[in-house]
């Protein structure tokens, strides 16, 4: 195996603003899952049967975590359920305070969502402008019967009126930390961590 073949074969490393050695983890891969199961029979309970769900997950992670929570309803329901992205990235109102970003994709499931539940995915929940940008950018492609979102951390500090309907784990912090998600479909490993923010 020559250096390129090691270097592609290796996970990738966690990203420089929440080094592993700073941070400490609070969810590991089993308990993702077991989260994710939870959460799912949550969406069946609620939704009575999951007949007109609809999974849209934020980019990134939510993509990923979206595609999990539709093979777990899969495996309840045993009924295939309709799972897209939903990219935010030019309803932030953050954009004119930021560098230019790349835009990510917006599939939306061959059957709309007019009319259906529609259930939006993310990794974290924080000040709740993501889900609000979310919110617009939904408005701007159909009419759901009814929005619900399901995240796998609530970390606190709302800056608005927004609150996940599923939630993985609430997990109590300050400002001065910061929570990272890692998942196997982007990092390479499955963990939670729980770390200082870096200096600005």
């Amino acid at each position: 195996m020559d250096k390129q073949d090691k270097q592609d074969s290796e996970p990738k490393q966690v990203k420089p603003d929440l080094q592993a050695s700073d941070a400490r983890p609070v969810l590991e891969g089993p308990d993702i899952a077991r989260v994710l199961t939870r959460i799912a029979h949550e969406i069946v309970e609620r939704a009575k049967g999951a007949d007109d769900v609809v999974l849209l997950g934020i980019p990134t992670r939510g993509v990923f975590l979206a595609q999990r929570l539709a093979a777990k309803l899969e495996q309840i329901t045993d009924r295939k359920i309709p799972v897209g992205s939903l990219d935010i990235t030019m309803y932030r109102d953050d954009l004119r305070m930021h560098p230019p970003r790349a835009l990510a994709r917006t599939e939306i499931p061959g059957d709309g969502i007019d009319g259906r539940l529609v259930v939006l995915v993310d990794d974290v929940l924080f000040s709740g402008r993501t889900i609000r940008a979310a919110l617009d950018a939904l408005n701007d492609i159909g009419r759901p019967r009814a929005v619900q979102l399901a995240v796998l951390v609530d970390r606190g500090h709302r800056e608005l009126p927004i609150r996940a309907d599923y939630v993985g784990k609430n997990l109590p912090t300050s400002l001065r930390e910061t929570v990272k998600v890692l998942l196997a479909e982007e990092d390479g490993r499955d963990t939670v961590l729980l770390g200082a923010k870096p200096a600005q």
